[in-house]
C-alpha cells in the first residue's frame, strides 16, 4: 500500500534549482535513506515532504490517517518545562484516563454502598479500561524510562529545564520523544548527529523493529546498511532509486554510470562513422552516392540521441603532508587521570590511562559520551593538565588539530580572510586555487565563516589542518558533518598519510577503514584492540564471554566444595584482573584457532591419501598383486581410524 506519493517536485530558490520534476512513492513499511552531497536539497525535499515548505510546482500526496513525525537537525525547544515534563507529557491522555478511572471507581464504591445502580458507571469504566490497555497504559512509564536511558539521559536529567540542555541533548531528546510518540510516518534528518556507538546500536535495532514507515537523511553509511532497504538519492536536482542499503547502493550507481557513459559513448561513436561515411559520399559528387547520403542523413536525424551522462558534483582534493618526521616513539602516557569539580561533587573522567603510539599508527578511541574522549586528546596536545600521571611527546612532534565543534574558525572573517589570516605566505592566487580544491570557488570565498553550513565549516578546517604541515593529526569527530564523497576523499587521504593519525569517531564506517588500531576509553582505563570496528566488537562480544566462563568456574568450583563466597565475580573484578582475564580468553581463543586449523589441515590430508589409496588399489596390477594390496588396504584402515579421530578432535574443539 502506497503511503506517500511525490509527482513532479520543483523547488527553486531565486535563480537556482534545488530539485526538478522529481517524482517517487513510498510504501507502507519502507526504510528509506536519503543521500546526496551537502546542498544537494536533502532536507529541502524533507521539509517539502512534511508540509513545512512548499514547492513551486508538483504534488505530495500523504494516505488519510497517517500521523507524522519530523526530527530535524537541530532543535529548538522553547519550553520552559523539566525533561520529565516534557516527555510525559506526550502521555497525557493516558495520564488523563487513570485519572479519569479513579474517579469512576471512587464514584461506584459510594453509590454502591448507597444502593444505587451502577451499571452504566462500570459500562463507563470498562471502556475507558479498554481504551487505557490500547494505549500501553500499564507500562508507558517503563517505556519513558527505557527510552530516554537509551538516549543517555540517567534519571540525574529529568528534573533539568529543557532550556540548560545542550545542543546535543536537546536533540536527543527530540528524537527520545519522536520514537515515543510512535508516529505512522517517520521523518529523521541526521538523527545519528551526537550519539555514541552504544546509543547508535541501539536507535538500529529500535528502528529495524519499528512497525511505521521510515524516511531518513544521513551520511553514516554503517547505520544505512544496517536500517534501510532502499536508498533515494539526490543529485544534480533529480531523484534516483535503488533497492537496498548504502553498499548495493555505491555499487548499483557504478555500475548505472558505467552503462550511462557505455551507452553514450557508443552512440557518439556510431554517429561519428555515420557523420564521415556521408562526408565521403557527398564528396564524390555521384547522385548514387548523393542519394545514400540523403538516406543516411534521413536516419540520422530520426536517431534517438541518448543524453550524455551528467557530470557528478566535484570533488574534495585533499592530501596530508608532513614537514618533517617525527621520531618513532610518539606519545607515552603511564596511569593518567583526569576529572572535574571538588568534594562530592566531584566528577572522575578516566584513571590509569596508559597508551604507547608509535609513528605511522592509526588509532581510534571510542568510547561513551561523557567519558573524556575529547578531554584526552587536549591532555595528549598539552592544552590540558592530567590531575596525575606522566605523558612524554617524542621527539619532532609537532601536532595538528581537527576541532569538531570549529572553534579554531573565526567567525567574523570571510573564507578567503580565515586562510589569509593563518597563511600569509600564500599569495592570493594561490590561495584561491587551494580554496578551489575544497570546494570553496567564484564568490564563496568572500561569505562569512559564521553563515557557513556545518559541511563547508568541516572544510574549512581540513584546508587549514592539510596546510599545517604536522606529523601527528588530532582528529575529533572529523566526518561528523562531511557528506558520504567528502568523507571517502577524507578516509583516502589519512590511509596515505605517512605519519600518525589519532582519531575520536563514532562513525562506524570509518572505523572499519582507518584504524590499526583501536582503543576503548572507559572510567577505568583504555583497552587497545588490534584491527578495524568489526574486529573490535569481536573481540569484545569474546571479552562479555568472560561472564560466562567465570560463571562455570565457579560452578565447578562450587560443585568441588569451594565456598560460594570464593567464586569469582567478573563485575567486582578490578581493570587489571579483568584484563588478565580477557588475555587468557583471548590465548585460549588463540590456541582453539590454531588446533582448529592443524586438524583441518591433518583432515584434509588424510582425505587426499584416502582418495589415492583408492585410485592405486583400482589399478590392475595392483589388484592381481595379493601382498601389494593387502599393503594398500591396511594402510587405507589406519587412515580410516586416524580421520575418525581427527574428526572426533574436530568436534571437540568446535564446542570447547
Amino acid at each position: 500500500m502506497i503511503i506517500l506519493s511525490a509527482t513532479n517536485i520543483t523547488k527553486t530558490y531565486g535563480v537556482d534549482i534545488i530539485l526538478q520534476e522529481v517524482s517517487f512513492h513510498v510504501n507502507e513499511g519502507d526504510r528509506i535513506g536519503i543521500v546526496g552531497n551537502n546542498g544537494a536539497g536533502k532536507t529541502t525535499l524533507l521539509n517539502i515532504l512534511c508540509g513545512e515548505m512548499p514547492c513551486d510546482d508538483g504534488n505530495v500526496f500523504i494516505s488519510a490517517n497517517t500521523s507524522i513525525g519530523y526530527l530535524k537537525q537541530s532543535q529548538n525547544f522553547d519550553s520552559d518545562k523539566t525533561l520529565i515534563e516534557e516527555v510525559t507529557a506526550i502521555f497525557s491522555h493516558v495520564a488523563d484516563m487513570e485519572r479519569d478511572m479513579a474517579e469512576l471507581s471512587q464514584d461506584i464504591a459510594e453509590k454502591s454502598s448507597r444502593g444505587e445502580n451502577v451499571d452504566k458507571l462500570l459500562q463507563k469504566y470498562d471502556e475507558i479500561m479498554e481504551a487505557y490497555n490500547r494505549c500501553n497504559g500499564y507500562s508507558y512509564k517503563s517505556e519513558i524510562n527505557g527510552i530516554l536511558n537509551s538516549m543517555a539521559f540517567t534519571e540525574n536529567f529529568y528534573d533539568k529545564k529543557i532550556s540548560t540542555l545542550s545542543g546535543g541533548e536537546k536533540t536527543r531528546l527530540a528524537l527520545a520523544c519522536l520514537l515515543l510518540k510512535k508516529p505512522d510516518l517517520l521523518f529523521l534528518d541526521e538523527p545519528t548527529n551526537h550519539l555514541d556507538i552504544g546509543t547508535l546500536k541501539w536507535l538500529e535495532q529500535y528502528l529495524k523493529s519499528y512497525s511505521g514507515t521510515i524516511i531518513l537523511i544521513s551520511h553514516d553509511r554503517y547505520f544505512l546498511d544496517q536500517t534501510v532497504n532502499r536508498i533515494f538519492e539526490v543529485e544534480n536536482h533529480k531523484l534516483y532509486t535503488y533497492q537496498g542499503g548504502y553498499s548495493e547502493y555505491a555499487e548499483k550507481k557504478r555500475q548505472r554510470r558505467e552503462e550511462e557513459w557505455r551507452k553514450y559513448e557508443g552512440q557518439q561513436k556510431e554517429i561519428a562513422k555515420q557523420e564521415e561515411i556521408i562526408r565521403r559520399f557527398k564528396q564524390h559528387g555521384t547522385e548514387k552516392l548523393a542519394k545514400r547520403a540523403q538516406s543516411r542523413e534521413k536516419r540520422l536525424s530520426h536517431l534517438e540521441l541518448v543524453e550524455r551522462p551528467e557530470a557528478l558534483a566535484g570533488k574534495m582534493k585533499i592530501h596530508f603532508k608532513q614537514q618533517f618526521k617525527s621520531g618513532n616513539d610518539v606519545i607515552f602516557t603511564e596511569k593518567l587521570q583526569k576529572g572535574f569539580g571538588y568534594g562530592q561533587k566531584r566528577k572522575e573522567l578516566f584513571h590509569d590511562v596508559e597508551l604507547d603510539i608509535k609513528r605511522g599508527e592509526r588509532i581510534c578511541i571510542v568510547g561513551p559520551n561523557g567519558v573524556g574522549k575529547t578531554t584526552l586528546l587536549k591532555i595528549l596536545m598539552g592544552d590540558m593538565e592530567p590531575d596525575s600521571g606522566r605523558l612524554k611527546i617524542g621527539h619532532n612532534v609537532q601536532f595538528g588539530y581537527y576541532d569538531q565543534e570549529q572553534q579554531n574558525l573565526n567567525p567574523a572573517n570571510t573564507v578567503f580572510d580565515e586562510m589569509k589570516d593563518s597563511y600569509r605566505l600564500y599569495t592570493d592566487t594561490e590561495m584561491r586555487s587551494l580554496l578551489g580544491r575544497f570546494l570553496f570557488k567564484n564568490e564563496s570565498v568572500f561569505l562569512n565563516v559564521g553563515a557557513l553550513s556545518g559541511g563547508e565549516k568541516a572544510r574549512l578546517s581540513l584546508l587549514k589542518l592539510m596546510l599545517s604541515g604536522a606529523n601527528v593529526l588530532i582528529l575529533d569527530e572529523p566526518t561528523n558533518h562531511l557528506d558520504i564523497t567528502s568523507k571517502e576523499v577524507f578516509e583516502d587521504a589519512l590511509l596515505d598519510f605517512p605519519g600518525t593519525v589519532i582519531v575520536v569517531s563514532h562513525d562506524r564506517y570509518f572505523l572499519n577503514k582507518i584504524p590499526t588500531r583501536i582503543m576503548e576509553l572507559d572510567t577505568d582505563g583504555i583497552t587497545a584492540y588490534l584491527g578495524s570496528y568489526d574486529y573490535y566488537m569481536e573481540k569484545k562480544q569474546e571479552i562479555a564471554s568472560g561472564k560466562k566462563y567465570l560463571n562455570e568456574l565457579n560452578s565447578a568450583q562450587n560443585s568441588g566444595g569451594m565456598e560460594a563466597s570464593a567464586a569469582v565475580d567478573f563485575n567486582n573484578l578490578s581493570a587489571s584482573e579483568q584484563r588478565r582475564i580477557n588475555k587468557e580468553l583471548e590465548a585460549k581463543a588463540r590456541r582453539k584457532e590454531r588446533e582448529q586449523k592443524r586438524l583441518e589441515e591433518e583432515i584434509e590430508s588424510l582425505e587426499k591419501e584416502m582418495a589415492e589409496l583408492e585410485e592405486e588399489m583400482c589399478r590392475e596390477e595392483v589388484f592381481s598383486d595379493h601382498v601389494l594390496l593387502a599393503k594398500y588396504h591396511d594402510r587405507s584402515e589406519e587412515c580410516k581410524t586416524k580421520l575418525s579421530e581427527a574428526y572426533d578432535h574436530w568436534v571437540l574443539v568446535q564446542e570447547e
